[in-house]
């Protein structure tokens, strides 16, 4: 079970700090991802940490502003959100994966949690 929280309503060029706490599962050996789905657009791949590597990915739009990061002690994964923009409004979706490898495609993932809204205003 995923659960995400800490999402809110933000302005342009602030700071927030979303999280997704997992159970049932052993976490240090999960692949765990964040997505996101704008009003009227089709999900996309925001960030990636693989367990197993350690390699983190993410999404062109939010490269350099976005960093995912995990605490195995708590069962946790963190997407702290930087030099927010408007179009960076959307529900944000953690996801977890069986395998290894560092997924950006949201089919190759095994679990979501129930989405956190991000409302970034101008």
């Amino acid at each position: 079970q995923l659960q995400a929280s800490g999402g809110g309503l933000v302005q342009a060029g602030d700071s927030l700090r979303i999280s997704c706490a997992a159970s049932g599962r052993t976490f240090s050996r999960t692949t765990m991802g964040w997505f996101r789905q704008a009003p009227g657009k089709e999900r996309e791949f925001v960030a990636v940490s693989a367990w197993s590597s350690g390699i983190k990915y993410y999404g062109d739009s939010v490269k350099g502003r976005f960093t995912i990061s995990r605490d195995n002690t708590k069962n946790t994964v963190y997407l702290q959100m930087n030099s927010l923009k408007p179009e960076d409004t959307a529900v944000y979706y953690c996801a977890a994966r069986n395998g290894a490898n560092a997924a950006r495609t949201e089919s190759l993932y095994d679990y979501w949690g129930q989405g956190t809204q991000v409302t970034v205003s101008s």
